[in-house]
């Protein structure tokens, strides 16, 4: 299933409002720009994102550098990615 950028912004922009539009952006284009079998358009977008976040927000990539397996090292970094869509998740204030 293919999944139009305008409709994924609009799912991020309701169910993660505080998410900063340009990674909102960033994400929409992941999104819209593969073929998904089986994914809801939530799932897709939680998948972009937590993959996004693991590789590039945690230290997830020097923990497997270190040996760690990859269940190991994702059970590590998962606390701080739900963290992460945690804030992206409440209403946005003045200071986001």
């Amino acid at each position: 299933m293919l999944f139009k950028k305008e409709s994924v912004l609009r799912h991020i922009r309701r169910h993660h409002p505080a998410c900063p539009d340009f990674a909102a952006e960033y994400f929409a284009n992941e999104v819209a720009a593969r073929r998904w079998s089986d994914a809801s358009l939530g799932k897709a977008v939680g998948i972009v994102m937590q993959t996004y976040l693991r590789h590039n927000m945690t230290d997830y990539d020097t923990l497997l550098l270190m040996g760690l397996n990859k269940d190991a090292a994702r059970k590590r970094v998962q606390p701080r990615i739900n963290a992460m869509i945690a804030h992206w998740s409440r209403k946005r204030t003045i200071d986001d």
